[in-house]
């Protein structure tokens, strides 16, 4: 092998490193600007599960039962969507599995709250469910 061969295949494999490196930033950017959506509505749907938490069970202690589905279904959407929330931040692998399994609660939780419009507290929830609906749509496998 003579000294210009040399080059040219030290050339070509060169050119092969910076193809890697620039697919692989681009893949990880694209990763983290879904995770960062998902994270975000994912949090939205715990702090404002949260508060639909809350609000359910100031009714249910008062003796207002209507509310009891509602808090049902929130009860089990944020430790979900928390779990989702920090999957999402990790870009972990697990991520798009459990978005699939948030988007049922999500749309469970949705369904209940949009049925107490008269409550802020739900409807906000209600709101943020289909959101978070929507990013886990986007990443579920």
């Amino acid at each position: 092998m003579n000294r210009r061969e040399m080059l040219q295949g030290a050339g070509v494999v060169a050119m092969a490193g910076f193809a890697a490196n620039a697919f692989a930033e681009d893949h990880s950017q694209h990763a983290a600007m879904m995770g960062t959506g998902l994270t975000q509505s994912a949090g939205d749907c715990v702090r404002t599960g949260e508060a639909c938490l809350a609000h359910c069970i100031d009714m249910l202690s008062s003796g207002d039962n209507e509310m009891a589905g509602c808090a049902k279904s929130v009860s089990q959407l944020i430790p979900l969507c928390s779990a989702l929330q920090s999957l999402a931040t990790q870009n972990s692998a697990y991520t798009a599995n459990l978005a699939k399994v948030a988007m049922q609660a999500c749309k469970e939780c949705q369904k209940e709250c949009e049925k107490f419009p008269q409550h802020a507290v739900c409807k906000a929830c209600a709101e943020a469910c289909a959101a978070c609906y929507k990013q886990c749509e986007k990443i579920a496998a």
